[in-house]
């Protein structure tokens, strides 16, 4: 069976000899019995940048960012693809509702409403989404609610960010990435900026890293010295 590939945001359960890898490591003893509950109960990890596929050799770079209670650490946990016993999403962005402030959750809902009348799905990473996967500690006062949302085209992104503008009266800041072909993912504010002309070129986010592009929805990184 063939395996999926891989992208930003993903999240990995790994198999219990995954674990006994990763828990064989050295580390600090309070991490290691942290990782220990965490391969328990158990929980998932999230792809991170990977490493050019030449390089990969087998090889997942997976990551965790630990809760308030062990500290906000954020852990990179290389494994091994045949100890992946499967890969999942984030939740959706309706399922965390009921985390947002009483009056917010109404608007919350309508937004993603509207967004799945626009024809996309939002999910919801983050500290907002960590919290739904585990029931661990991760919001906090200031804590972004953090999506990200597939879209097929110019004109569903636009539609998509102007919704998200729209929904930025709630009390908490609507953060996140707008995930275009092959995965290459803009921040929805600076996909706005980008469309009105008030700005030249933004961020692309991707599974081996970031360039900075002329036009996010193709491949058109600026030349090496333009990011110097």
């Amino acid at each position: 069976m063939s395996t999926p590939p891989l992208h930003r945001h993903q999240l990995a359960w790994l198999a219990p000899t995954g674990w006994r890898d990763v828990l064989a490591r050295s580390w600090e003893p309070t991490l290691h019995d942290s990782l220990r509950r965490w391969a328990c109960e158990p929980w998932p990890l999230v792809v991170t940048r990977q490493p050019v596929p030449s390089q990969a050799c087998g090889s997942i770079a997976l990551g965790l960012p630990t809760p308030a209670a062990w500290g906000r650490r954020r852990l990179s946990i290389p494994a091994s693809r045949e100890h992946v016993l499967f890969f999942g999403e984030f939740p959706e962005a309706v399922h965390v509702a009921a985390m947002l402030p009483a009056p917010d959750r109404a608007a919350w809902r309508h937004l993603c409403d509207d967004l799945g009348a626009a024809g996309v799905l939002p999910r919801v990473h983050g500290s907002f989404g960590w919290q739904w996967l585990t029931g661990m500690g991760y919001v906090h006062a200031d804590s972004d609610v953090d999506v990200c949302i597939e879209v097929s085209d110019a004109g569903q992104a636009d539609a998509v960010a102007a919704l998200l503008h729209a929904a930025s009266c709630l009390g908490r800041r609507l953060d996140g990435e707008l995930v275009f072909e092959r995965g290459r993912a803009v921040a929805w504010r600076e996909w706005t900026d980008w469309r009105a002309g008030r700005v030249k070129s933004v961020l692309v986010r991707h599974l081996h890293g970031c360039t900075l592009s002329r036009d996010p929805r193709v491949d058109s990184p600026l030349p090496a010295e333009s990011l110097s």
